[in-house]
């Protein structure tokens, strides 16, 4: 299987391509993930100047970006032009968010090659501006958007917004598959405990902005009311943007008990979240909505139970809820409810199951033989219309 995977994203500050690279760890991970299970990859992305390299076997082209003043279709021609030459079984696009680049690959591929496009976190589709603009941006888009032989969600139920707006049509196919995963795996507990200074029986690990989606304010209320039932537990968080921050303050300052078991400890260097994972029991967010859900990967692979809101990617994650419990979004109840039973399960054996799922279901090698399954159905279906 030939798979060239294409970025139309531009980072005008990044200025080499082992930055790109670094930013995007989805991308090689990914990439990484398909020579894995036997495909022969090539990465061709925008940049601000054509540049080469290759790594783990894949072929990374970097395609100048193009002058902002220029048209949409002469900004991307050179880039067409060199997917055309590679003649891939399947083109992937990453991001919903090019419709009219993507139409503009599709008539530059060979007529055998199909084409997919992956949702990288894009949320339900929005159009803006007044009634008749959003009408022809809608319509342009809609037309656009029939291009692809197949779109790539984490969850299904993801794409249902798409196809009632009328983006992706019924002949197009919708695959669910985990947009990513994680090389991370836990650390000895007794070293974790000490490098992380986390504890608690059970420790509870928050990993997530401080926002409204993330919901932190009802993610307190519910471990305020579990601690009448685990009066032992501890909650560490940890996060980058905070702008509930103040809120959060105030919020310990009038709760004794969440002052004296709630730890703030804001942003870790990712080489360092291994301890924080090791060392805690149970992985708890607030989420509304999720494109897939990063720290919530982390979590499992390092086997912290997920007690996690029932939304589309976390049903993904946790197995549909077999493993650790979902709870309904802004219910602090049902929060300390699922806290409270979750926290008096065996966890290390829990640990050891949701360990074994990960590896079995969420891990790198398991996407990348997902997509591969996928990308073979895909192209069947397109050789046979044609």
């Amino acid at each position: 299987m030939n798979v060239v995977q294409i970025g139309f994203g531009f980072d005008e500050d990044l200025a080499s391509p082992e930055a790109l690279l670094a930013r995007y760890g989805t991308l090689t991970g990914w990439s990484d993930a398909l020579v894995g299970a036997g495909a022969r990859v090539t990465v061709v992305h925008r940049f601000r100047r054509d540049d080469r390299c290759a790594r783990n076997g894949v072929d990374y082209i970097f395609q100048e970006a193009g002058s902002a003043g220029r048209t949409l279709w002469s900004r991307s021609a050179k880039l067409r032009r060199v997917l055309a030459t590679l003649r891939p079984d399947i083109a992937h696009i990453n991001g919903l968010t090019f419709p009219l680049q993507t139409w503009l690959l599709r008539r530059a591929l060979p007529a055998p090659t199909a084409l997919v496009v992956q949702d990288h976190a894009t949320g339900a589709p929005a159009e803006r501006g007044s009634p008749p603009i959003r009408s022809l941006r809608h319509l342009v888009r809609r037309f656009a958007m029939q291009a692809p032989d197949g779109f790539l969600f984490a969850a299904a139920e993801q794409a249902e917004p798409w196809r009632r707006a009328g983006l992706i049509a019924a002949r197009q196919g919708v695959y669910p598959v985990m947009e990513a995963s994680t090389h991370l795996r836990p650390m000895p507990r007794d070293e974790a405990r000490a490098r992380s200074s986390v504890d608690g029986r059970p420790a509870v690990l928050w990993v997530g902005r401080l926002n409204p989606n993330k919901d932190p304010l009802t993610v307190l209320d519910g471990f305020e009311r579990a601690l009448a039932h685990l009066p032992d537990a501890s909650l560490t968080m940890l996060y980058g943007a905070d702008d509930l921050l103040p809120a959060i303050n105030d919020r310990l300052r009038r709760s004794a008990s969440l002052a004296r078991r709630v730890r703030l400890v804001g942003r870790v260097p990712h080489h360092e979240m291994t301890a924080f994972y090791g060392a805690a029991d149970i992985f708890a967010l607030g989420s509304h909505h999720e494109g897939s859900g990063y720290a919530a990967l982390e979590a499992c692979a390092c086997g912290l139970s997920p007690v996690v809101t029932d939304i589309p990617a976390f049903r993904v994650i946790t197995a549909a809820g077999s493993l650790g419990a979902l709870w309904t979004p802004g219910d602090a109840s049902a929060f300390a409810a699922a806290l409270v039973d979750v926290g008096r399960r065996d966890l290390p054996g829990e640990r050891r199951r949701i360990g074994d799922h990960f590896e079995r279901a969420l891990s790198w090698s398991a996407v990348g033989r997902r997509a591969m399954t996928i990308y073979e159905e895909v192209v069947a279906r397109r050789r046979e219309r044609d």
